[in-house]
């Protein structure tokens, strides 16, 4: 190359071009569709930065005898979407309790009472399958229950009781007519009640220690052990 003057510059082996002055280097740029995550920040539950996007609620900071009772209240809403609030706050904080949830044991009895008092199939549905989560929530949980099972039980028998009866009824009726008109759908979904009743039963015996079969027996005099002597 021809420099000033007309003398010969000879350029270095791996040498770039001179750049001319004022250029600079753009800045590299991210691939099409890339993009950059947020870091995900700490809340406590029930606050106005809980509802912020990229938001870890850290669920087992709560004040669980405050919160899991308020909860359990919401068993007896059937209206959307306070009994969808309810169920969900229920099995987040039973998932994430531990041993926060023994101790509250004795504040949601009344609540489970009252929702299995209304006696609404969908209420009773929503409630077993919420104690069938309390029971294998944390340890000794199970146990716990059994003193409360004089309150909890009776109303868990009649439907029981009931289901028997119907489920003759539709057995005889498949015989008679030969028809798969009468076989209940609701199964499929975990919403029959007889069903979702043997399942709790069960559950209640396998977690509630020695003395939990001889009192469901007491209260349920229908109810068969599921555990092999």
């Amino acid at each position: 190359m021809a420099g000033a003057g007309g003398e010969m510059v000879v350029e270095k082996a791996g040498s770039s071009p001179s750049k001319p002055a004022g250029h600079r280097c753009p800045q590299q740029q991210e691939p099409l569709g890339h993009v950059k995550k947020r870091k995900q920040q700490v809340s406590d539950g029930f606050t106005v930065k809980a509802m912020m996007k990229n938001t870890v609620v850290e669920i087992e900071k709560l004040d669980y005898h405050c919160y899991l009772p308020l909860f359990f209240d919401g068993l007896c809403e059937m209206t959307f979407p306070y009994e969808f609030f309810a169920r969900q706050g229920i099995h987040d904080m039973l998932e994430h309790g531990g041993n926060k949830i023994l101790p509250v044991i004795p504040q949601l009895i009344i609540p489970i009472k009252n929702a299995l008092s209304l006696r609404n199939r969908q209420v009773i549905c929503i409630t077993l399958k919420v104690l069938q989560h309390l029971v294998v929530s944390a340890d000794m949980v199970g146990e716990a229950l059994v003193p409360y099972y004089r309150q909890i039980l009776p109303v868990l028998n009649i439907f029981k009781n009931m289901n028997v009866q119907t489920s003759i009824a539709k057995f005889q009726y498949l015989i008679t007519v030969n028809s798969g008109d009468g076989i209940d759908y609701s199964q499929q979904k975990r919403e029959n009640v007889g069903d979702l009743i043997q399942e709790t039963l069960e559950a209640f015996e396998r977690c509630g220690g020695e003395t939990a079969y001889i009192n469901i027996k007491y209260m349920i005099p229908t109810y068969q052990s599921c555990i092999l002597n």
